[in-house]
């Protein structure tokens, strides 16, 4: 899909694309760093409908939203594509010993090979969490490695 990128000089910068109904979407990346989500419809591509209008940590919250099954999809591409490799789901659940501790505690990666590439908690999802992401009861850990591997992590992160 292409996106054009246009300088709106004093404002920011607007990326633009045409959905598959033939309405441009635009969104604005304003230098104070919010961002408005601007329709153009087919019928007038120079009037703008603003959609959304929202924060730096809004728009955050909406790309991991949006973001989250693109990255579990080409996990699963990358699985299929690597022979041995798998992607698996780790429950952090009450009692564990690494609840409220930091991610970096478990040495999961040292100890198993496999990688913690992601945090899901609740609606949010972390992506590439450091070693100092506090780890919550409830959360689920995203895991690429082998199936030996990602079963050590569950081993290790559920006590």
């Amino acid at each position: 899909m292409d996106v054009n990128e246009v300088l709106l000089p004093g404002v920011g910068l607007r990326y633009e694309f045409v959905n598959h109904e033939g309405d441009r979407i635009g969104v604005v990346a304003q230098r104070s760093g919010d961002f408005e989500l601007v329709v153009y419809p087919g019928d007038d591509p120079d009037e703008a409908r603003p959609v959304l209008r929202l924060t730096s940590q809004e728009a955050d919250t909406l790309a991991e939203i949006l973001g989250a099954p693109r990255i579990a999809e080409r996990f699963a591409d990358l699985t299929r594509e690597v022979p041995g490799l798998s992607a698996g789901q780790v429950e952090v659940r009450p009692g564990s010993p690494f609840a409220d501790r930091a991610l970096g505690d478990t040495r999961a990666r040292t100890r198993t090979g496999a990688s913690i590439v992601a945090v899901v908690r609740g609606e949010d999802v972390i992506a590439s969490p450091g070693p100092g992401q506090a780890l919550r009861a409830g959360d689920v850990l995203v895991v690429i490695g082998t199936r030996e591997g990602i079963a050590g992590v569950q081993r290790i992160v559920q006590g």
